[in-house]
């Protein structure tokens, strides 16, 4: 009866452990080679689908409120905290980066025909399609490129495995990648494993990305903390680069 008793309980301690994190802190994503990256100007920022099909109130995705999927709580919620939280901390580190001479990369999905017929058969069945030169492809006012910055066009949820971006990323040296765009829980966090797995040493910041609901919000951030990515917010990793970038 006390053995079971003490195995219930050891079984008890566990539920809210994660037993890997300090193996995976350690090697991944907090070892010294993710400050060296930074350090030595080999650290980008990426920034993911940030443009009027997705992020945008009445246009792409988002046209027809009703048709859309999203009920219309989950909208408030998703607009609101990209227009009050999510560009505003954009914007604050593509600043912080290009005042520092560091890599924005810029990610959208956009088919390479007018009609779509090169978009992956998942965006074919989700309806999602933003043609060359379309509203639905132009990124948003607030955080879109300036001249010269890379910009990478997709059609599928995986930037890594749609496209030549981790060519991209070789050739220019770049070993880190801060992380933020939409949604969370699809695009932002396909990407964070991608880039994981591929050996790039990633940081998500937690404040710069968004998605339809706080549950999902909150489990993007769960499942991506001390497994693939770093989490920090913006004011943690503007913190960061100055410590280490103007040091």
């Amino acid at each position: 009866m006390n053995d079971d008793k003490s195995k219930n309980q050891t079984s008890t301690d566990f539920v809210d452990i994660d037993p890997l994190r300090d193996t995976y802190r350690q090697s991944i994503t907090h070892s010294p080679a993710v400050t060296r990256s930074l350090e030595a100007h080999k650290t980008a920022l990426l920034c993911i689908d940030m443009q009027y099909l997705d992020a945008a109130p009445d246009f792409g995705v988002f046209a027809n409120a009703e048709a859309s999927g999203v009920p219309v709580e989950a909208q408030e919620y998703y607009f609101d905290r990209l227009k009050y939280t999510v560009l505003p901390n954009v914007r604050r580190l593509q600043d912080a980066f290009r005042a520092r001479g560091l890599e924005v990369i810029h990610t959208r999905i956009q088919s390479l025909t007018q009609d779509g017929r090169d978009r992956s058969p998942g965006h074919k069945r989700l309806g999602l399609h933003a043609a060359p030169g379309s509203r639905e492809a132009e990124f948003l006012e607030e955080i879109a490129p300036i001249e010269n910055e890379i910009i990478i066009n997709k059609t599928a949820s995986g930037v890594f495995n749609s496209t030549n971006i981790s060519y991209i990323l070789r050739n220019m040296e770049i070993t880190g990648l801060f992380v933020v765009g939409v949604y969370s829980n699809e695009c932002v966090s396909t990407a964070i494993r991608d880039a994981c797995d591929l050996g790039f040493y990633v940081t998500l910041i937690s404040d710069g990305c968004a998605t339809v609901t706080p549950e999902l919000q909150r489990a993007t951030i769960i499942t991506m903390k001390d497994r693939y990515a770093c989490v920090l917010n913006t004011d943690e990793a503007i913190q960061e680069i100055q410590t280490v970038v103007d040091a």
